[in-house]
Order: structure tokens, then C-alpha cells, then sequence
């Protein structure tokens, strides 16, 4: 063709239910666009709450939001001190909630925690609404070989009020997390080269079988009502969306991974050993998969709330007195000052994260640079749901301006969600509750 169509780098398709999807990066949108980097999301959270301790017990020093500088700079506490090398690439953010968070029960504060949603309805499965990292994947899984990895420090989806992942998929259902180290290795980075060929053929098997369901529908399409041709028309729409993953799963087979060196990882480390050399090997796990652009979308729960699961005796395995539930709760200076001294621990694991993430280079800067992460917990103490702790790093390349404490009196989270997609480069309306995205914020491009 002489003359080319030129797409709007913006374009999107219309797909089940009024749901847009970005077209991929086309060379239609010109260069600058089909060579951009990838953008990339990652939500950590810790329950609980944060280090905040009561001003008579003398510990200012070490809660966990910073002091503010009259020169507009912060100062960093002492539980979150090592994560001051990258001071230039991370803000605090203070004064975000969730507008359903008072009126919902405190321990459901993980479960909203990247939704947002008002969580009315008890029916287990049911409550919920689709989940922050689910909406990016949505929008990136064209670019990846897997749509989103969901993870935490106990496999599974928990139960109601006391969940096990942070992440819902569109219909608000919990995703299952996996926990282990060799099982999430295993299913991003070893293909068996021997099984390709038999895989190519199931593949092409589920093709044939979604067409031969197609055209039935069509069939039937013909002889039904107007009313019944718009549900079918959305079937027919679900198909095609079905087929289009089944064809992009055959063409990933053949694409060879980046060549990594994956010899610093311990993938015998287990959540039941030593929590440092658990949280690492997965942190390291997840700053591989973006560094190959396995995935774009990732979601981790370090610890789960109210004392459940196992990671609420990492504090008793180094060397404090109580669990982190019960350490949360603590009103007098010893226990107050033990569960900012788990913090700091939590910090040195993120600093860890964020160290592997500037090693790792795309074409145009680090790994960070092209990630936004996102860190904090749904109350900011325990059971307390306004002023949520909250940290955003990295995504320099997004327009993120960084060294900040920002807080603006009370703001809803979703507002920080919906500029987070915004700066991905996911031009949705709103998100959950929003009103809109946060003005003179860190976002400078939301």
C-alpha cells in the first residue's frame, strides 16, 4: 500500500459489555509508539497496619510515615530508613481511604484494599468488584505471555473477611495466589522444549472447537428476535475473545524467553523457613518476570490480616516477643517500638525489590523506571481505616515526579488508582468510587 492508515496511538476496541481494550502497538501509530516500553504495575501489600505510635511513648522517630521539612523535603523514620537510597525514585502518599471502609468490618479491609468497593453483599464471591491489577491486565495481556501473576504468603483465595489475595477478577471473584517459590518458577520460566509440538496440537484443537461453536451461533443467530441477537452478539463477541487468546498462546510457544541468569534465586525457600529468604526469592521471582515481559501485572500479599496464616509469626522468628497481629495491637513503648522494628524488616525487603528492579535495563532506563509499585496497607493502624500508609515508587518514565511526601487532608484511594492507570496509559473514565485523579500530585501526567 502506498498510502497507510494512521491509527490514534490511543485507539481502542470495543469488546463484552462496552469493556475497551488498547489496540497492541501498531506500526500504523507510528514508531515512536510500536518501540515504547513496556508499562508495568505491582501491588504489595501488608496488613495490619503501619508503625504509628502514640506520642507518649516517646517513638516519633520510628512511625512509619515521614516527618515533613519545612524545605518541602522529608525525613525518612527509622522504619523505613533503608529504603532511603532511593529517596529520587518513591513518595509517601498520607490521607488516603476508602469511603466504604468505615462502614464495612475492619478485617475486610484487605479485600477492598485494590477495589474499592463497598462490599454490602455477604454472599461469599459476590461482594466484591474487579481488582486495580486486574485492570491493567486487561489492558497489557495482549503484550505478555500471561495476563497477570497473583500471589501471596498463603496459597489460595482464603475466605470471606479474611482473604488470602488481594486480587478480584471483572465479575469481583477472588483470584487464587500461589505461594511457592519453585511453583511460580516453574510456570513463568520452564517450558518443556519436548512437549511444544503436543501442546501446538491442543491448541489448535480448542481453536478448531471455539470456530465450530462460532459458526452454530451464527446458525442460530439468523433465526432469533432482535433482543435475542444483541445477547447473542455479545456470545458471539466472548468467542472471538476466547480464539484471539487461544492464537496469541500458539504464537508465545514459539518465542523464545530472554536469556536471564537465574542463579541467585533459592527456590527451596518456603514460607514455613526463614521470612527474609522467602520474601527475597519472590521478589526476585517477580522482578524476572518483568525484566522478560512475562507479565505486566502483578499483585502480592506479604501478610494477611487479623493473625491469619503463617507469616504472623515472622516476627517471633526474628527475635521479637509477639505475632504481628497481636504486635499491631500493642499500646505501651516495647510493643509499639517491636512492630515498627517489623516494619523496618518489611522495608529492607522492599529496598531488596526495588534494588533488583534498577539492575534489570529496558531499552530506555530501568525496570523501575517503567514500573509503578505500589506499597501500603488497608488501615493505617490496626482496624483504623482513614489515612492509609502508602507508598508509590518508580515509574519515572510515566511521568512520576518522585521525593515526595504528599497529602492532601482526606482523599479517596480510587483517585490514586484511577491516575495510576492514567499514567500506565490506560485511559479509563473512572475507577470504582473516583471522582477524578489527584491534582498537583506525584502524577504529573494523570
Amino acid at each position: 500500500m502506498s498510502t497507510r492508515t494512521r491509527i490514534d496511538r490511543r485507539a481502542f476496541l470495543q469488546g463484552i459489555g462496552g469493556a475497551a481494550l488498547a489496540l497492541p502497538a501498531l506500526d500504523a501509530m507510528g514508531a515512536e509508539v510500536s518501540e515504547q516500553a513496556p508499562r508495568r504495575f505491582c501491588a504489595l501489600y501488608t496488613a495490619n497496619g503501619m508503625s504509628l505510635p502514640r506520642s507518649e511513648n516517646d517513638l516519633d522517630d520510628w512511625s512509619w510515615f515521614p516527618r515533613a521539612e519545612s524545605d518541602g523535603e522529608f525525613a525518612f523514620s527509622k522504619s523505613t530508613e533503608p529504603l532511603s537510597p532511593f529517596r529520587s525514585q518513591l513518595s509517601f502518599m498520607g490521607g488516603l481511604y476508602h469511603p466504604s471502609g468505615p462502614k464495612a468490618d475492619p478485617h475486610t479491609c484487605s479485600d477492598m484494599w485494590l477495589t474499592g468497593a463497598p462490599l454490602h453483599n455477604p454472599k461469599p464471591g459476590t461482594y466484591n468488584s474487579v481488582a486495580l491489577d486486574q485492570i491493567v491486565a486487561l489492558h497489557t495481556k495482549q503484550f505478555c505471555r500471561r495476563p497477570s501473576l497473583v500471589l501471596s504468603i498463603d496459597a489460595g483465595t482464603g475466605f470471606l473477611s479474611r482473604t488470602g489475595t488481594i486480587s478480584y477478577d471483572l465479575e469481583g471473584r477472588p483470584i487464587p495466589a500461589e505461594n511457592n517459590p519453585r511453583r511460580v518458577f516453574d510456570g513463568l520460566f520452564r517450558a518443556d522444549q519436548a512437549s511444544l509440538e503436543s501442546k501446538r496440537g491442543k491448541l489448535r484443537r480448542r481453536i478448531k472447537l471455539v470456530d465450530a461453536v462460532a459458526e452454530s451461533a451464527r446458525s442460530l443467530d439468523r433465526q432469533l428476535g432482535k433482543s435475542d441477537r444483541e445477547r447473542m452478539d455479545q456470545y458471539l463477541t466472548s468467542l472471538n475473545e476466547v480464539e484471539s487468546r487461544l492464537i496469541a498462546s500458539e504464537r508465545w510457544i514459539d518465542i523464545p524467553l530472554k536469556q536471564q541468569d537465574y542463579s541467585h534465586l533459592n527456590l527451596d525457600a518456603t514460607s514455613e523457613g526463614e521470612p527474609a529468604d522467602y520474601y527475597r526469592t519472590m521478589f526476585d521471582l517477580i522482578a524476572l518476570a518483568f525484566d522478560a515481559d512475562i507479565t505486566r501485572s502483578v499483585a502480592f500479599m506479604l501478610n494477611r490480616e487479623d493473625g491469619m496464616g503463617i507469616s504472623d509469626t515472622f516476627p517471633l522468628k526474628l527475635g521479637l516477643s509477639k505475632t504481628h497481629h497481636n504486635l499491631s495491637h500493642a499500646t505501651d513503648k516495647d510493643g509499639q517500638w517491636e512492630f515498627a522494628k517489623y516494619d523496618r524488616f518489611l522495608s529492607e525487603q522492599l529496598a531488596h525489590f526495588f534494588e533488583r528492579l534498577t539492575d534489570y535495563q529496558d531499552r530506555d532506563g530501568s525496570v523501575l523506571d517503567n514500573t509503578i509499585v505500589l506499597y501500603g496497607s488497608g488501615a493505617s493502624t490496626t482496624h483504623t481505616p482513614r489515612n492509609l500508609p502508602t507508598l508509590v515508587a518508580g515509574g519515572a518514565n510515566m511521568g512520576l515526579s518522585h521525593g515526595a511526601y504528599w497529602r492532601d487532608s482526606e482523599t479517596r484511594m480510587s483517585n490514586m488508582f484511577l491516575s495510576i492507570l492514567r499514567s500506565l496509559g490506560v485511559e479509563e473514565e473512572s475507577f470504582a468510587d473516583s471522582t477524578g485523579t489527584l491534582s498537583d500530585s506525584i502524577f504529573r501526567r494523570a
